[in-house]
């Protein structure tokens, strides 16, 4: 039983640290962003080549100054924005082995999409990050990546259907969150490869007394907008997997990012118009994000089992895990207690009141779907007690033994 507390505690520790780095990353390039838009002429800086924006915080008042090539004079102390992104990644990744691959057969593996070794799934999640960061940097440098609106619409083509192809191999779940990650991959590999070291070559001519390519700041600025515009819809994509209506139906999921990366894009153009000028504030830009958000939501619920029973449209019919050949059946007593206590919520159309849809779209309303959880009942039933919540539906003590008794036969 102690490798499952590991989990559960290494988990809870990854996706600490990754929420800590995502803040400080997140908070640093909203703040530049906001920061370059402030900025305004100053007579020591040519025009065009810089500006000057006052800040209050805490009491006391900052001046910043921005050079869009360097000061007359380079400083002798430089910081560099870099380590918030790459943690943010470094600590993502990590989580992402840990509870998805570590534990696939549970979050990322659906046999009724696609029946995946735990290896299989994370080879094909690893490769796909990789080769999508490749593809995208090379559509990046063609012929293509020189005209921004051609960039940015190939771009958004293939995002979505990269999470068309996701939902092809893994979990609704698994999709989503792979979605995020490669955007997530795309966003830190442009810091690593293309906006750092581009900063070090600028700086490098400069100490020689040489003239800076203007190519790297250009080509630097293009990523660095395209991580600005798909920041919000990867945060979404990154909180989704806690929320099983987002990916209770796969055949969803490319209409679904589509529209949250619109609603995403859309809110941060608005605050980048309006940060250089409130006069300028494109509010026509909320009420597309918001029909967005709706169409998301409306999809979203009437493409859910108990949500078209609900709205009184046809019922889809559950998938079944195609894993019965030699899937150890849990027995009748077993499986009564886990139906009786857990499948009022726990089923295609949950009949506890309130609840819409099941909880981490976990169903348990019958033996193999039961069998194919073990591992989540051992966690929240056995080990911690934490399910049924508050123990609404009153599991005994002697019904929680009998349910440790058979997972640990399953071992």
């Amino acid at each position: 039983m102690l490798d499952a507390y590991l989990l559960e505690w290494g988990g809870m520790l990854l996706r600490w640290l990754h929420v800590i780095t995502a803040i400080a990353w997140i908070g640093a390039s909203f703040f530049f962003i906001h920061l370059d838009a402030s900025l305004r002429p100053e007579a020591d800086i040519p025009a065009g080549a810089g500006g000057r924006a006052w800040q209050v915080h805490g009491g006391g008042f900052y001046e910043m100054r921005k050079y869009l090539v360097a000061p007359p004079r380079m400083p002798e102390e430089l910081t560099w924005h870099k380590w918030q992104s790459y943690w943010t990644w470094i600590s993502g990744f990590f989580l992402l082995v840990w509870v998805y691959y570590a534990q696939s057969e549970l979050y990322l593996i659906d046999p009724a999409v696609m029946a995946l070794s735990p290896f299989a799934a994370g080879a094909i999640g690893i490769a796909a990050l990789a080769l999508g960061w490749l593809f995208y940097d090379w559509l990046c440098k063609s012929p293509l990546g020189k005209n921004e609106v051609v960039l940015g619409l190939l771009g958004f083509g293939y995002v979505i259907a990269a999470s068309y192809a996701f939902s092809q191999v893994f979990s609704g779940r698994g999709a989503l969150i792979h979605t995020g990650a490669l955007m997530a991959t795309i966003m830190t590999a442009n810091v690593f490869f293309i906006i750092m070291p581009n900063q070090r070559k600028v700086i490098a001519a400069l100490t020689a007394g040489e003239k800076p390519d203007p190519r790297l700041g250009k080509q630097a600025k293009q990523r660095s907008t395209h991580n600005n515009y798909i920041t919000l819809p990867v945060l979404f994509l990154m909180l989704s997997n806690h929320y099983p209506v987002t990916y209770a139906n796969s055949a969803i999921i490319p209409a679904l990012v589509a529209l949250i990366i619109i609603a995403g894009a859309l809110v941060r153009h608005f605050y980048n118009v309006r940060h250089a000028d409130h006069a300028k504030s494109p509010w026509w830009t909320w009420a597309v994000a918001l029909v967005a958000l709706w169409l998301a939501f409306w999809l979203a619920m009437t493409s859910s089992p108990g949500g078209r029973e609900r709205l009184g449209l046809k019922a889809i019919e559950p998938a079944r895990p195609a894993l019965l050949a030699g899937m150890n059946l849990p027995p009748a007593e077993v499986a009564n207690i886990v139906t009786g206590r857990c499948a009022m919520c726990h089923a295609p159309e949950p009949s506890w009141p309130g609840i819409q849809i099941a909880p981490k779209g976990i169903w348990l309303h019958e033996p193999e779907r039961i069998a194919v959880q073990a591992r989540a009942i051992r966690t929240q039933a056995v080990m911690t007690h934490a399910m049924p919540p508050n123990n609404l539906t009153g599991m005994t003590e002697a019904e929680r033994r009998t349910l440790g008794a058979w997972l640990a036969a399953q071992r």
